[in-house]
């Protein structure tokens, strides 16, 4: 099997279960961050992801699930898009690899300019 930057399994124990729901690149007036670029958006959905982690008093060392979204998917994304990841990284203390993650290709999200949506879910004991 070839390596991949995510795990193909995680175990978690504990009881609270964190969901959190796709997440795009807006600021927190709803206006579009990053328009027509994967990297950028990858890394400010990131970021979201992460705040409504650290809201419910989690991280992305508490992540057992990622899904991305990502519209109009072809292989050749797949670049820019682990750029918007690499961005992060240190940033918002990515793990490496990843958690358990899917990448799947969309025709589109909820609106137009949006190219990648994250969701996450989390478990703390």
């Amino acid at each position: 099997m070839q390596p991949v930057p995510y795990h193909h399994v995680a175990v978690a124990t504990g009881t609270r279960h964190v969901h959190v729901a796709g997440q795009i690149a807006r600021d927190a007036d709803g206006r579009p961050l990053a328009p027509g670029d994967l990297t950028g958006q990858v890394a400010h959905a990131l970021r979201g992801t992460a705040a409504g982690l650290r809201s419910a008093g989690a991280d992305f060392g508490d992540v057992v699930r990622l899904t991305f979204y990502v519209t109009d998917w072809t292989p050749e994304k797949i670049g820019p898009f682990m750029a918007g990841v690499e961005q992060v990284t240190e940033e918002l203390g990515l793990p490496s690899p990843l958690p358990p993650a899917s990448l799947i290709g969309v025709g589109h999200l909820f609106e137009p300019d949006v190219l990648v949506e994250v969701e996450a879910t989390a478990v703390l004991a």
